[in-house]
This record gives C-alpha cells, sequence and structure tokens, in this order.
C-alpha cells in the first residue's frame, strides 16, 4: 500500500460512517471507551486489513497461524509470552495497548515477520527498549508516559530502522492541541522527528509532507553546526593552553 493510499485511508477513517464493524458495537462501549477507541490505532489497521485481505486469504491465515494478536483491555501487567511466541512463524500485528505494561519487550525479537506493534495506553516512558526488529513498519504508542523526546527517538530510529508509521500522540514528549502544547511546539516536535526519521511517512495522524523534510533538514542542520562551532569554540583555548605549557617545557629545557 502507498502512502498516498494510507494517507487516504486515514482521511477517510475519522468519519464514523466509514470505520469497519470489528465485531462489536460502538453503540456497546461505555463513554469512556469510545473516546479511547477513537484515540487507537486499533480500528485503522483493522480497516486496512480488511481492504488487503480477501475472504478466501482470512481463511488461508487461519490455517497457518494467527497473522493478528489482540490483548487489549486484559489489565495486563506482564506480555503473554507463552502465547505470542507460538506464532513467530506467521504473526504480523501485535495489538498489546489498554494494558498497564511497561517492561522492555525484548523477546518480540523473535517475531522476524512482525510489522505492526501496537503500545497504546501503557505504562511505557522514553527509556523503553526495544529489541533489533527490521521487520517492523508501524508502531503505534499513544497515551503512554514519554517525556524525553531525543532518547525515544533515537531508540526508535536504531531499533526500528524500516519504520514507516510512528503515532506517539498523547505523550508530553508529542506536545499538541489535546495536551497543552502550542502550534510552535507542535510544529518543532514534527521536524525533530522527521530529521531523525527520514523514511517516516505517516507521523501520528497526518502524513509526512515533502516540504517538511526540507524545513526538518533545514532547522536540524543548523543547529548540528551551531553546536559543532560552540563546541570548537570551547576547546580552542584550552588547546591554545596545551601549546603554551609545551612552550614554556621548551624553553626551559
Amino acid at each position: 500500500m502507498g502512502r498516498e493510499q494510507f494517507a487516504g485511508i486515514l482521511r477517510q477513517w475519522r468519519h464514523p460512517a466509514c470505520r469497519p464493524q470489528l465485531g462489536w458495537s460502538w453503540s456497546d462501549l461505555p463513554s469512556g471507551k469510545k473516546q479511547q477507541k477513537s484515540q487507537s490505532c486499533i480500528s485503522l489497521f483493522f480497516f486496512v486489513m480488511e481492504l488487503q485481505n480477501s475472504a478466501e486469504h482470512k481463511q488461508a491465515n487461519q490455517a497457518s497461524g494467527f497473522h493478528w494478536l489482540s490483548f487489549a483491555y486484559q489489565g495486563l501487567t506482564e506480555i503473554p509470552y507463552d502465547t505470542i511466541l507460538t506464532q513467530t512463524d506467521a504473526l504480523e500485528v501485535l495489538d498489546l495497548s489498554y494494558n498497564i505494561l511497561d517492561e522492555n519487550p525484548a523477546l518480540l525479537g523473535q517475531l522476524e515477520k512482525l510489522s505492526t506493534l501496537i503500545l497504546d495506553s501503557n505504562n511505557y516512558t522514553s527509556h523503553v527498549k526495544f529489541p533489533y526488529m527490521p521487520s517492523i513498519t508501524t508502531v503505534c504508542i499513544n497515551k503512554n508516559k514519554i517525556n524525553n523526546l531525543p532518547v525515544f527517538v533515537d531508540e526508535i530510529r536504531r531499533k526500528f530502522p524500516n519504520i514507516k508509521i510512528l503515532s506517539m500522540m498523547n505523550n508530553e514528549a508529542a506536545p499538541s492541541y489535546f495536551n497543552g502544547g502550542s502550534l510552535s511546539q507542535y510544529i518543532d516536535y514534527r521536524l525533530y522527528v522527521i530529521s531523525q526519521i527520514p523514511g517516516l511517512e505517516i507521523l501520528d495522524d497526518t502524513e509526512v509532507l515533502e516540504k517538511e523534510r526540507v524545513q526538518a533538514r533545514k532547522t536540524y542542520r543548523l543547529q548540528q553546526n551551531s553546536l559543532s562551532s560552540r563546541k570548537k569554540k570551547a576547546e580552542s583555548p584550552r588547546k591554545h593552553t596545551h601549546m603554551q605549557k609545551k612552550a614554556d617545557t621548551i624553553i626551559r629545557q
């Protein structure tokens, strides 16, 4: 699925009439969970999967193993590896949202086909440590406890080198109108993430535009140059002092 097609699905999904039937009725949910569901990636990925898979393909999936597993709303404090790791040959989408998880998901590295990891509404912080997973293209980690953007983005960039979609809304490190952030903070947040993960195609619920990529490269290249310049200036007096001491020693000899 191309970037433009996925972005179109994102726009359509925002309208309630376009959301798929997922085995539950919207009216059956308590009012609190209606809001939670609307902020989650769960419905979106079901929608994408429904568009991509025919009935015949679904039957093949059931025969060969689960391609999608959900442990949402289970009150989990530990990742249920006993069940998850039985699907290492087939699992592509794993949903662990709306639990109480904060442990580093180290063993998920065994899921060589996993492409989508959903961790919405847990207790993950900026210092979460992921395994190296080149198969991952989508990470949803909305509404957690991420407050240090550089630390978290560096982890995402290094451990998921092929990531295309990152959603981290409703975290302190992702300022927006919805959590009290200003427009300038939101723009700067987007530019920073885009500059650090150049291959990103969708950040939160918005497609990454080419003009954002250009601005991100300009903004953070300038900042890097400024930092390098300040470092050189700070080191210059130390070098001068060292050379002076060396010269004084030679003269004495």
